[in-house]
């Protein structure tokens, strides 16, 4: 039966637009995967340098990094990566490689502060390494998941 609106069409997506969705969305979940074993690296890692005696106090403020912190920042962060993996699919010719070159630069200017904040060099060595583990993380999947979905 026909109504007096139906025009008889029928939708069919366009292939290109359903690819590319897809393509995103995998992408999406590769990062979401990544980010919760990144943040739970971290805080493992964290929870086992403070185990040895890491005391993660910043002499700046006096304050101590909570076990919580690490997590809740390296999720932040790790969400951010996602996100510009995803901008760089959707823009880019090369996003794998501009990934790289863009999260690999970032990592080294987020190694600055540990470096600069005066804490102890247990504490340094600490911080470096906890910045380290998650852009381990995030970098290879991301890049992976960027290269598997271009090339």
């Amino acid at each position: 039966m026909h109504s007096r609106y139906d025009s008889g069409a029928i939708a069919v997506p366009v292939a290109g637009q359903t690819s590319h969705t897809r393509r995103l969305g995998g992408l999406v979940g590769t990062g979401g995967v990544a980010a919760l074993a990144a943040t739970t690296a971290t805080t493992l890692a964290a929870a086992l340098a403070t185990a040895v005696g890491v005391d993660f106090e910043i002499p700046d403020g006096g304050a101590m990094i909570p076990l919580a912190g690490f997590a809740v920042v390296t999720g932040f962060f790790s969400v951010v990566g996602v996100v510009i993996a995803v901008a760089l699919l959707r823009w880019s010719a090369r996003p794998a490689r501009r990934f790289v070159w863009t999260a690999g630069s970032l990592t080294a200017i987020l190694l600055v502060p540990p470096l600069l904040c005066g804490a102890a060099p247990a504490t340094v060595a600490a911080l470096l390494g906890l910045h380290l583990v998650p852009a381990t993380v995030m970098i290879t999947v991301l890049a992976r998941g960027l290269h598997a979905r271009t090339g």
